[in-house]
C-alpha cells in the first residue's frame, strides 16, 4: 500500500516510520522545507513532499494516488510566542487534511489526536465513548478539540473513512517536548522543585503508541473507530521516585505548593508573554493546569481489538534516562 504521513519527523510519527519501513508499504512523507530532519528522512527510502498541513496544495500532491493517510501534524505545546498557531496548524491544517483525503479518496485515515480533548469527564476513568467534561485548560487541548469536531463532522456527513488514535502522556527516548524536558531536568538537576506530586497522569510508551496506530491502520471494519492508547495511572510523585531510582540523583529537596505554583507560573508566562521566549522551567500555566487535573484514560480497548501490550512505564524511563547519559 501506499500510505501517506504528516508529521513524520515528530515524536511519534518517527516511531511510526521506523515501523513501517520494516514493512512494503511505500511511505510518502509531508514535510516542511526547513525541517532539518528532511536529509534523514529521504536516506531512510522514504518519498519526501515539501509541505505544510496549512498548504491544501502540498497535501494534494502528496495524498494523490495513496491508500491511507495518517495525520500526525500538530503543534503539541503548552506555549507560543504567537498563540495563532494552535488553530492554524491544529484546526485549520486538520481540516485540511481530512478534506483531502476525502478528495483523494484514500481508503482510511488515522487521526491521531489526544486524551486531552476529554478534559475532566464525570467518568473516572474515562473512555472512549465518555462524554468530555465541559473544560479543557489549555489552548492545545482547545485546538484539538476543534479539530476532533471537524473531523467527527466530515465522518458523519461526508463519510470521511476516519480511525481516531487519543494517546495519552507519552515517554519515551527522544522527546523534545514538555515530558522530555521534565524528566531531563530532573536527572540534570535543573529543576528547582517538584510540583503536584499527587496528582494521576495516565502514562503510555511512544513505541506502544506507534505500534497502536499500525495495528488500528490494518483492521479491517473499524472506520469510526476511536482508540485510547495508555493504560498506567502513575502519580507525579511515584514518576519522581522511579527517575530518583533509576538514576540515581536525588530529587529537589522543595515540593512546591500548589498554589505557589499557579502563581509563579502565571508570573513567569506573562513574562514570557512580553520577551517570547519559553517560560522558566517550562513553567506555563496550561502545563501546570493540565499537570494539576492530571487525566485518568482507560486504554483497554487498545489491547482488546488492536492486540496491543503495555510497555511497563519503568522501561520507558529507562530508556529516556539512558539517552540522557550518552
Amino acid at each position: 500500500m501506499k500510505i501517506f504521513i504528516t508529521g513524520a519527523t515528530g515524536f511519534i510519527g518517527k516511531q511510526v516510520v521506523e515501523l513501517l519501513l520494516k514493512t512494503k508499504h511505500e511511505l510518502f512523507c509531508l514535510v516542511r522545507k526547513t525541517n532539518p530532519d528532511k536529509e534523514e528522512l529521504q536516506k531512510s527510502g522514504v518519498h519526501v513532499i515539501e509541505g505544510d498541513v496549512r498548504d491544501k496544495a502540498s497535501l494534494l500532491q502528496g495524498m494523490k494516488g495513496c491508500d491511507i493517510a495518517i495525520n500526525l501534524a500538530n503543534i503539541y505545546s503548552w506555549w507560543e510566542p504567537d498563540s495563532s498557531v494552535y488553530k492554524s496548524v491544529n484546526v485549520d491544517g486538520t481540516r485540511n487534511v481530512m478534506e483531502c483525503a476525502l478528495e483523494t479518496k484514500v481508503s482510511k485515515v488515522l487521526h491521531i489526536s489526544s486524551v486531552v480533548i476529554y478534559g475532566n469527564p464525570s467518568d473516572i476513568p474515562f473512555k472512549e465513548e465518555s462524554t468530555p467534561g465541559p473544560v479543557r485548560k489549555s489552548k492545545y487541548a482547545r485546538s484539538k478539540f476543534e479539530g476532533d469536531q471537524i473531523v467527527w463532522d466530515l465522518f458523519k456527513n461526508k463519510g470521511l473513512p476516519v480511525v481516531f488514535i487519543y494517546p495519552a502522556a507519552v515517554l519515551g527516548a527522544g522527546d523534545p517536548k514538555s515530558t522530555g524536558d521534565y524528566v531531563s531536568g530532573l536527572v540534570k538537576k535543573t529543576l528547582p522543585a517538584t510540583v503536584f506530586v499527587n496528582s494521576t497522569l495516565t502514562w503510555v510508551y511512544v513505541k506502544d503508541v506507534a505500534e497502536a496506530i499500525v495495528r488500528a491502520m490494518v483492521k479491517q471494519g473499524n472506520i469510526g473507530e476511536k482508540y485510547i492508547v495508555g493504560k498506567h495511572q502513575v502519580t507525579l510523585g511515584e514518576i519522581n521516585t522511579l527517575i530518583k531510582e533509576i538514576s540515581g540523583v536525588s530529587l529537589p529537596l522543595i515540593k512546591m505548593p500548589d498554589f505557589m505554583t499557579l502563581s509563579s507560573a502565571y508570573m513567569f508566562t506573562g513574562i514570557s508573554n512580553l520577551i517570547k521566549t519559553k517560560p522558566l522551567w517550562g513553567m506555563a500555566v496550561d502545563q501546570m493546569k493540565t499537570m494539576r487535573d492530571g487525566f485518568k484514560a482507560d486504554g483497554s480497548k487498545a489491547e482488546r481489538e488492536l492486540g496491543i501490550s503495555y510497555t511497563p512505564i519503568r522501561y520507558a524511563l529507562e530508556e529516556v534516562i539512558a539517552t540522557l547519559r550518552k
